[in-house]
């Protein structure tokens, strides 16, 4: 039975230009305000030698040798330093050096030595002033 018979039935009905405006204007927010990061990989190609050993008995003036091993313990020039601070480190440094001006500061450091006890050594000798310092590596001839 209808009893509403002199009506017209209206359908619901969704009215989608509202929302499509709320999520457009939702968009544009998102674009604006996202940053985007763009990681980008270092590559880096190692330089090879092919050169011969050097001769260990040149004599090299000016020359501090410092070796760090995997314990983080120092020596600089064959003599043990225990390292208690970059102050210390520094002494050894400047009494190694001689008061020869600038001298080349050479760090052996093992393979499984921390990054941090080689900054240690790079802090000391910048806090000393001496700027010429190298790092020795081992050269695999597989040829």
């Amino acid at each position: 039975m209808n009893f509403q018979r002199g009506r017209q039935k209206e359908e619901p009905e969704i009215n989608l230009v509202p929302m499509i405006d709320v999520l457009l204007v939702i968009l544009i927010f998102l674009v604006i305000t996202t940053t985007y990061s763009k990681f980008a990989e270092l590559e880096i190609n190692l330089p090879q030698s092919a050169a011969d050993a050097v001769d260990k008995n040149i004599e090299r003036p000016n020359v501090i040798d410092i070796s760090i091993d995997a314990a983080g313990s120092y020596t600089v020039n064959g003599v043990p330093v225990k390292f208690t601070g970059i102050e210390n480190l520094q002494n050894a440094l400047q009494s190694a050096a001689d008061n020869k001006p600038d001298p080349l500061i050479i760090i052996n450091a093992d393979a499984k030595a921390t990054h941090q006890s080689v900054i240690n050594v790079m802090e000391a000798a910048r806090v000393a002033g001496y700027n010429k310092i190298t790092f020795t590596a081992e050269i695999n001839n597989t040829n």
